[in-house]
């Protein structure tokens, strides 16, 4: 038939000033339109025939996963490599234009064959985002960019191969002289990719995440977490962005075993007027131990107290022999006994009233404890309602907040101060 179709052709054109080389290219074309129709066919059948009978055949099954595999974009691309394939048979039937073909051909299949590629790799990381519940503690987003651009450059350098009709070796060994200049290029992109199989390799940063960096001026919760760079939104709801690699190789705080572990620190201090500070009396030992969480507390001390300076015969009409108690520690005692019954504090964890070394600004008193949830604006009620009380029942121990003089102050002294 092909010998037949041949000789028509040349009959038609024998009146023609074609060379035979000239009318072979037109015998050529001629088939290759024929295969085009026909690979065009075989598309339509297999997309619109084959395709969709296994859609629905997936559509039936309880899973999900083989549904997705045939809605992907990637299925499509699978599907558009047949007609390439057809033409390939038809390339012996057009020995002039076979060399050329073969290159458009191969170039088409690899471009295929890298989207079908890529479609899958999205197609991987939606499943997992969807099925998995570690999907936002350790996201793959990252390390699937990074395969699509191992494999995207591979397919580049094969396309640069065919196009140069060298062996992909070679094309490799003339990009070593370049290699530099591209390394210049995409150090931020490499750099970053690196960083992502890193980062979620080591587990260092999720979505969702509280992180500070006060280097790039971030402090709220990770939004996105991709090949180059990591979106965090602060609290004042703008957004800032990380470069990859600086999660790598710069320091930053992840507050994520805070948040795991069901207390929020509190850690500050009341500053007491050391002039405020002095032993208790009888009476004021009488008017404590009115207070619910010190009555066990004072009468034992005090037993214990006067038992030791019995026996040691110390003088205790001066107050400075013996030992007494004191209202800055009664009042320290009584932190942690207020501590132990707050309903806001995790009674788990660590919690504690402790003198800091005094530096010019009074005896600092300071509340190490827990909160009892991570939630920030809970959190700093309960740190609020903790220190209303502290500093409102300061007067009660005969104590008195530090702070430093005001304007006002300063003036009514400057008042008060007798003229020269």
């Amino acid at each position: 038939m092909k010998d037949t179709l041949d000789k028509a052709i040349r009959a038609f054109f024998i009146d023609s000033k074609l060379s035979d080389k000239g009318i072979q290219i037109i015998i050529e074309l001629f088939y290759l339109f024929l295969a085009a129709i026909l690979a065009f066919l075989i598309f339509l059948l297999a997309k619109y025939v084959i395709l969709s009978s296994l859609k629905k055949a997936a559509a039936r099954t309880k899973t999900k996963a083989d549904d997705m595999f045939f809605e992907s974009k990637g299925t499509i691309y699978l599907t558009a490599m047949l007609p390439a394939l057809v033409l390939y048979l038809f390339l012996p039937l057009m020995p002039l234009l076979q060399k050329y073909l073969e290159v458009l051909l191969s170039i088409y299949v690899i471009l295929m064959g890298i989207f079908a590629v890529n479609s899958y790799l999205d197609l991987i990381n939606t499943f997992y985002e969807k099925k998995r519940k570690a999907a936002k503690q350790r996201p793959i987003k990252g390390i699937i960019r990074a395969i699509k651009i191992i494999f995207s450059t591979f397919a580049i350098i094969i396309i640069i191969s065919r196009l140069l009709g060298q062996s992909p070796l070679i094309v490799l060994s003339g990009l070593g002289a370049a290699s530099a200049i591209v390394l210049l290029i995409f150090k931020d992109a490499i750099l970053g990719m690196v960083a992502g199989i890193q980062i979620a390799y080591n587990d260092l940063v999720r979505v969702g995440d509280w992180i500070e960096m006060p280097k790039y001026g971030a402090d709220g919760d990770v939004l996105e977490i991709s090949t180059t760079v990591v979106k965090v939104v602060n609290f004042d709801k703008t957004i800032t962005t990380i470069p990859s690699y600086a999660l790598v190789s710069d320091s930053f705080k992840n507050w994520r075993g805070m948040q795991n572990s069901g207390g929020r620190r509190i850690k500050r201090s009341i500053y007491i007027d050391v002039e405020s500070i002095g032993f208790c009396n009888a009476e004021q030992l009488e008017q404590l131990a009115k207070i619910e969480y010190l009555a066990s507390y004072i009468r034992e001390r005090q037993d214990e107290i006067s038992t030791f300076n019995t026996e040691h015969k110390f003088d205790t009409t001066c107050p400075v022999n013996g030992r007494r108690q004191t209202n800055v520690g009664i009042f320290r005692r009584y932190i942690k006994e207020y501590l132990d019954n707050h309903l806001g504090i995790n009674q788990k964890m660590i919690k504690m009233a402790r003198q800091m070394p005094a530096e010019g600004q009074g005896l600092p008193m300071e509340i190490y404890a827990f909160s009892n949830t991570t939630r920030w604006e809970e959190y700093e009620g309960i740190m609020s309602d903790i220190f209303d009380h502290l500093y409102a029942v300061l007067p009660y121990f005969g104590l008195k907040a530090y702070q430093q003089p005001s304007g006002n102050d300063l003036r009514q002294i400057s008042k008060n101060a007798p003229l020269i």
